[in-house]
């Protein structure tokens, strides 16, 4: 069906901004050239807790509907507090700080032509960068690699998890998650699926922004989101039931659950094991832990190189890889203390 011939309907887009003041003006500007018949696409901003000029400069525009309180609860607990004020079939949720494709909108809403689709995953982009640092390249690479996984998990059945940066729901299907929840875009989207519905991939709707300013700050965000990924395995232990949810379970155990547990664990006994494995006289594994100390010292040249920029992306891949799967140890010790809030300070974002 030809997009001019399709009867639109009506959408809204949620969009939770918490000290934005240096980027919100440009969010806005973004938003409104979507490309969406007019009259179709609400636009809810909710600025909860902002105590820079956020909210006055949300308020300027009446082409938008503005939510504030004073008072900071996180970002979930502004978003299940505006979701009662949505009135549309479907819901679309993305982070302020990002810039949306000027056909976003609608390439996400046609997907609920299916009856079968609950929600749709929109992918995220990191902007390019001629050189990068460390933090730049490696989530870069990290998101090119993300988004090839999230397409084949669509091809297959469904996303397991989708990215808070762009994301769509059925209204009629949205589930509050606890305002203790740390990872609510992950904890949403699957709980749509454990209903028997589909969340698809969406690559031509993407949110761009900038990589995080340094590793240390990109460190913060992965310890986070792996403390949260404890918490929602935790909660969502039901999908661990292959009778019950089939292909999803297995999707679901492969894609996130080995990430966070096996994966991680399994590169210390690896390198345990193989020098072990040298210590008895093997000539084969003695070029294997060659090549892992290489890669290793790969990593090491990378952390002492962090804040440098590179033309060469690819020498950096090493160390945000073993950044990467240290953060998931910190990140459980965190979830096991408990220390880990639904309220956080954002990591801070390179300039563009």
């Amino acid at each position: 069906m030809a997009s001019e011939d399709y009867d639109w309907p009506a959408t809204t887009l949620v969009i939770a901004a918490y000290n934005e003041e240096g980027f919100i003006e440009e969010k806005i500007k973004n938003t409104l050239a979507l490309d969406y018949p007019a009259g179709k696409l609400s636009i809810l901003i909710v600025t909860d807790g902002s105590t820079d000029l956020t909210a006055s400069i949300v308020a300027k525009h009446n082409e938008i509907k503005h939510y504030h309180s004073d008072e900071r609860m996180g970002k979930i607990h502004a978003v299940n507090r505006i979701m009662k004020f949505v009135e549309t079939p479907t819901v679309i949720f993305c982070d302020a700080n990002t810039y949306l494709n000027t056909e976003s909108i609608k390439n996400i809403i046609r997907h609920y032509q299916d009856p079968s689709v609950g929600g749709v995953a929109g992918e995220k982009r990191i902007f390019k960068k001629e050189e990068d640092n460390a933090s730049g390249a490696g989530e870069g690479m990290y998101w090119k690699y993300e988004s090839f996984l999230k397409r084949k998990d669509s091809e297959v059945y469904s996303v397991v998890g989708a990215a808070g940066e762009l994301f769509s729901v059925r209204t009629n299907l949205f589930e509050q998650p606890g305002e203790n929840i740390i990872i609510e875009d992950f904890y949403i989207s699957l709980r749509i699926t454990m209903k028997g519905y589909r969340f698809v991939y969406e690559p031509d709707a993407y949110a761009t922004e900038t990589a995080s300013a340094s590793v240390g700050e990109e460190w913060k965000r992965k310890v986070r989101i792996s403390a949260g990924g404890f918490q929602a395995m935790v909660k969502l232990r039901g999908l661990l039931n292959p009778i019950k949810y089939g292909l999803l379970s297995f999707q679901y155990v492969s894609h996130r659950v080995l990430r966070w547990t096996l994966a991680p664990l399994a590169l210390s006994l690896i390198l345990v094991s193989n020098i072990i494995l040298v210590l008895n006289g093997s000539i084969f594994y003695s070029f294997i832990l060659l090549m892992q100390i290489l890669f290793y010292g790969i990593a090491f040249i990378g952390h002492l190189n962090q804040d440098k920029k590179i033309a060469i992306k690819g020498f950096f891949v090493p160390y945000y890889f073993t950044v990467m799967n240290v953060s998931v140890y910190a990140g459980f010790i965190r979830y096991l203390k408990g220390s880990q809030s639904a309220i956080w300070e954002k990591a801070k974002r390179a300039e563009s």
